[in-house]
């Protein structure tokens, strides 16, 4: 079933390739300044580095698809607008975090753009484009930029499993073999996976105040923890009041990852993936949000061959996995 060789020496490094697009994934993706857009986005997201203005006030959430970006988006829209939000009608109940909380230039070319800029501030919004794809401002006009990834082989296993609930038109499954020649190549949607993490990184560390940078398994490990540290780097820590009632635990259990998959809009509701194209159940963006589910479906030399692409790629950065 699995590659066992080596798949940096099997398969030609990104920078050596000259192809553009890429096949293979549920929908082609083309190349566009060193990452893997799905092509039929391209055009819309040309237009996000020179046409998006980010606010002093903005909080922008960054991941890697398939890194808990469901998660993310519920806790931030949860902790800023409590208090004006009761759990018991909450909007979460009726409609899905990734409506609540926008994506930047996914919508209809230009169209979301200009909505956005009617939205009141401050603004909550999400994206997974790299920094680089972005207007230079961010790194300037002050905004937060929280960015969430999850470790490299379980981030696969995610993405593999995704993308092969949006294939349509009765096209074959992709072969995990496939998919993860792909993605140790860094051909995979917002790939390579490792500029994408570094760039956030890298940023993070040169603007701690105004980039945080979170990992999924920290999340898993000790939510309750995530949930007071990200409303503290969001402006909004928790009163006295509101620790001694139970607020920070309210809401780490009310966006739990079992809660959310348990809400009947998970269970029944919809949404659009892949900039508008593809429709889905929005069940379909939780399976198991296990940490290490990766050793139920990879082979141990496809872990080690992951192991010693992600130990290159961030060799002295400080990022670890």
């Amino acid at each position: 079933m699995a590659q066992t060789q080596d798949q940096s020496e099997s398969n030609p490094p990104l920078e050596s390739s000259v192809a553009t697009v890429c096949e293979g994934w549920s929908t082609p993706l083309t190349l566009h300044n060193n990452y893997w857009l799905r092509s039929h986005t391209v055009s819309k997201f040309m237009l996000v580095r020179d046409n998006f203005k980010p606010r002093r006030d903005d909080i922008i959430l960054a991941t890697q698809p398939k890194c808990g970006t469901t998660w993310l988006k519920a806790l931030a829209f949860t902790i800023t607008g409590r208090g004006r939000l009761s759990f018991s009608d909450h909007p979460l109940r009726t409609d899905n975090s990734h409506n609540l909380v926008p994506f930047i230039g996914v919508q209809d070319t230009g169209g979301d753009l200009e909505h956005l800029e009617t939205l009141p501030s401050p603004r909550l919004l999400s994206t997974h484009l790299p920094l680089s794809l972005l207007p230079p401002t961010i790194s300037t006009v002050g905004c937060k930029v929280v960015y969430l990834c999850r470790e490299p082989k379980d981030a696969f296993v995610s993405r593999w499993h995704f993308e092969n609930k949006i294939i349509t038109g009765g096209a074959p499954p992709i072969s995990l073999d496939d998919a993860f020649g792909m993605f140790c190549q860094g051909r995979s949607p917002f790939g390579p996976f490792w500029d994408h993490y570094l760039e956030y990184w890298k940023e993070s560390l040169a603007r701690p105040h105004e980039v945080m940078f979170l990992r999924y398994e920290e999340m898993v490990s000790n939510p309750l923890k995530v949930v007071r540290e990200l409303a503290c780097f969001l402006g909004a820590p928790f009163t006295q009041e509101e620790e001694t009632s139970g607020v920070a635990q309210q809401i780490e259990r009310f966006c739990s990852f079992d809660s959310l998959r348990n809400l009947d809009i998970n269970k029944t509701g919809g949404t659009d993936s892949a900039g508008g194209k593809i429709s889905l159940q929005a069940s379909a963006l939780f399976r198991k949000g296990k940490v290490g589910d990766w050793v139920n479906h990879m082979t141990k030399d496809m872990g080690e061959t992951m192991d010693r692409l992600v130990d290159h790629k961030f060799k002295g950065s400080g990022l670890e996995f």
